[in-house]
């Protein structure tokens, strides 16, 4: 086979998975397409094809069934114009004159998708319900069931040519989708066994039943398109965070342009207040900058020249300048959006079981009702019209709508809901997976602390601490070192003076010198200050005590005396204790992985209360990985994505971590985009409750089934409550699954 190419296309007037899974199956048998996936949540299909597919006959396919279909621009990757209009590809919609004939419904929405009024006829996507084509239709039918029970009223003798004619137009377009589906593949949709359960309706003489069966069908579809329709444009309103215009400075002039012509490198103006339109580096300015929308973090970051911020967050107090660093198609919250769309892309294994399963149910249910209409009154001299009625109203308990939704609606709300606090998982299986975790292994620096050295401990001999911290900040000034910055920030935080120092010099691996005020000053690490024997005995064993704490420590001497010892220490970050105690009460152990020494890592883990291993070398990660699988744990693995991408990759789920962006999203199965430990446990709750959600909606979908099937065969329920067994259920089932998107801290 040769070299595969991926072709995605935007699909309209998906409202449940049996759609999905029809055109699924229609496609595939279509020559040279080797893969296609369906989501209705995102109303996306996305195509591998190896070249010598015709994608003409493939939008043929598409459209035959019933639905729009439009080619996002640029292959694999959906560019950002698309997103807002679809172009329209006229050969692939004129082409439908010859098959249309007599549809003037289709033939109509064929004008209206050329004038290119929106591309696609959703309900939800595109403005109120009514407008859409199943609005309408839904509308029409019902108008010509009054009609019908009018005109029934008035002349009885036509009463049953009029409800035949009100069935007939709700049913034309159902039936002419039964048909098109049977010939790809699909012969037990839900419209085939709808057309079947009308058309027999009528033939027995119950036309009043039929037409109202035909009524209610288009009502449920329509909830269920408007359902599903929630789902989508909570993941959808995260594109509209980001601002269309922006302010970009052009040789000292500010000019408005739209923010997705912003190339990477151009320097744009942000305003007190308004959102930042473009992933960027602070290039002037210092703001607080609220970053909820896109991390779900409510304290507003303050953020200084180098600072990274994000498209769609909002900037606070001052005026910024930012250079852009990424296009619109890749700021963070575009990426954010099309993993969330890949991911409900991807089916969950319990999404697989129940396609296959619905596969043998649809049929088997058909034979039911064929057996329930045709046994009795052969052998048991039943009247053949009681019989073959409640036969038709088995055929609709037999649709298998809710039960297909039942498992993608929960996890698409759930992929949704954990994209808006920042928790990102790519797709179904992971988010299964997540539920089952029993071992949390992190890695330390970065992860379970701040990954930046904070000052811990001041000890001043003889000195005020303020003197101490001065001097000290003194010399480290315009040093990049970690444990210089350290410093630096505590000088800043104590507001201690920090006045020019002269004849400022490193000393390669030993420290700094520099002349203060007529005093000869130096910032030495031990052994250093050991050689110019500085250090008293006393001293030396406050060095080995904050040694062995983990922390490592400065000594400041003046004129050749010791003054004052400095310890610092990359600390816990805040929430850690409290991110692995909700872990632990959750019934998950944890564990830390790291790569520092053994005496740090024993102080962290101490502090924190986890078991450890230290001193660890990539590999070293991934072997305890595996060990850990071996002793039946489902492992999921928490780094920072560098240096453990091995573990991350050999974990049952690994979970990169880190500040926003950077998260090394290749290799992990998902994201923590906030550094929170807790949101680990809270990402392993979201898993459970839809888990839970998903068992509900099972449980509801099949419940309700037999509860009419039974009904139905003593003859308590007819025909219409037969359809409400199945859209019924499918309304419900889904509106359960949107329960999920209600955020709970």
């Amino acid at each position: 086979m040769t070299e595969t190419s991926e072709t995605r296309y935007k699909v309209g007037g998906m409202d449940c998975a049996a759609c999905a899974s029809k055109i699924d199956i229609a496609v595939r048998r279509i020559a040279g397409v080797a893969d296609v996936s369906v989501s209705v949540v995102t109303g996306t299909m996305t195509i591998r094809h190896d070249g010598s597919s015709d994608l003409k006959a493939v939008e043929k396919k598409v459209t035959g069934l019933g639905y729009s279909v439009s080619p996002l621009t640029g292959n694999t990757t959906p560019g950002h114009e698309d997103r807002r209009h679809h172009h329209h590809d006229h050969a692939a919609h004129g082409h439908g004159d010859h098959d249309h004939a007599g549809h003037d419904h289709d033939h109509a929405h064929d004008e209206k998708e050329i004038e290119g009024s929106h591309g696609h006829d959703d309900a939800p996507m595109t403005g109120p319900w009514w407008r859409s084509r199943k609005g309408r239709l839904t509308i029409f039918s019902g108008a010509a069931l009054v009609a019908a029970y009018a005109v029934g009223h008035l002349v009885p003798a036509v009463a049953s040519y009029a409800f035949i004619v009100a069935m007939l137009v709700g049913l034309a377009p159902i039936a002419r989708r039964a048909v098109m589906a049977a010939f790809s593949g699909t012969p037990f949709s839900i419209e085939m066994l709808m057309t079947i359960a009308a058309v027999g309706a009528v033939i027995i003489n119950a036309g009043e039943e039929a037409a109202t069966v035909v009524f209610l069908f288009l009502v449920g579809e329509l909830l269920e398109g408007v359902a599903a329709g929630k789902a989508r444009e909570s993941i959808q309103s995260l594109t509209a965070l980001v601002p269309k215009t922006a302010l970009l400075e052009d040789n000292g002039q500010m000019r408005e342009v739209p923010a997705e012509s912003l190339a990477v490198g151009t320097v744009i103006m942000v305003r007190p207040g308004d959102r930042i339109s473009a992933d960027g580096v602070i290039v002037s300015g210092e703001s607080a900058i609220d970053e909820a929308p896109v991390t779900g973090e409510s304290t507003p970051a303050s953020k200084g020249v180098d600072a990274v911020v994000y498209a769609g967050t909002v900037n606070g107090d001052a005026v910024l300048r930012v250079r852009v660093t990424a296009a619109a198609a890749d700021n963070t919250i575009a990426r954010v959006v099309k993993l969330v769309e890949e991911a409900q892309e991807s089916k969950a294994p319990t999404e697989r079981f129940i396609e296959r399963f619905s596969r043998y149910y649809t049929p088997g249910v058909v034979v039911i009702a064929a057996l329930v209409a045709v046994v009795p009154p052969l052998f048991f001299g039943g009247a053949w019209s009681e019989w073959i009625y409640k036969g038709l109203a088995i055929l609709l308990i037999g649709c298998p709508c809710a039960l297909v939704i039942s498992t993608p609606a929960a996890i698409a709300a759930s992929l949704s809901a954990g994209a808006r606090r920042g928790l990102l998982m790519k797709g179904g299986a992971v988010l299964e997976t997540l539920g089952k975790v029993t071992m949390v292994a992190f890695d330390k620096t970065g992860t379970l602390t701040e990954g930046k050295p904070r000052v811990t401990d001041i000890l001043s001999f003889g000195l005020g601490e303020a003197q101490l911290m001065s001097r000290a900040a003194v010399l480290e000034q315009g040093s990049s070192h970690p444990l210089a910055q350290a410093i630096l920030h505590r000088a800043k935080a104590d507001s201690v003076p920090v006045p020019p120092a002269f004849e400022l010099e490193a000393l390669p691996g030993k420290g700094v010198t520099g002349k203060i005020g007529g005093e000869a000053v130096d910032l030495l690490s031990p052994p250093a200050a050991r050689e110019r024997g500085a250090l008293n005995a006393e001293q030396e064993a406050r060095i080995a005590k904050l040694n062995d704490e983990g922390k490592s420590v400065s000594v400041l001497l003046v004129n050749g005396v010791a003054a004052g010892l400095i310890a610092m220490r990359d600390e816990p970050r805040e929430d850690a204790g409290a991110g692995l105690s909700a872990l632990k009460s959750a019934g998950v152990k944890a564990m830390m992985l790291t790569g520092d020494n053994k005496r740090t890592a024993a102080a962290v883990a101490g502090m924190l209360g986890i078991d450890w291993r230290g001193e660890m070398m990539p590999e070293d990660k991934q072997r305890v990985v595996g060990e850990l699988k071996r002793k039946g744990f489902i492992v999921a693995k928490v780094g920072d994505g560098i240096n453990d991408a091995p573990a991350l990759a050999a974990a049952d789920i690994g979970i990169a971590m880190g500040g926003g962006t950077d998260v090394a999203l290749e290799t992990a199965d998902a994201a923590v985009l906030h550094g929170r430990v807790g949101d680990v446990a809270r990402m392993i709750a979201l898993s459970q409750r839809t888990m839970r959600n998903i068992l509900e909606n099972i449980t509801i979908a099949l419940g309700l089934k037999a509860v009419f099937l039974v009904t139905t065969i003593i003859g308590i329920t007819g025909l219409w409550p037969a359809i409400l067994a199945d859209t019924g259920a499918t309304v419900l089932v889904t509106i359960n699954a949107l329960r999920l998107l209600r955020v709970e801290e």
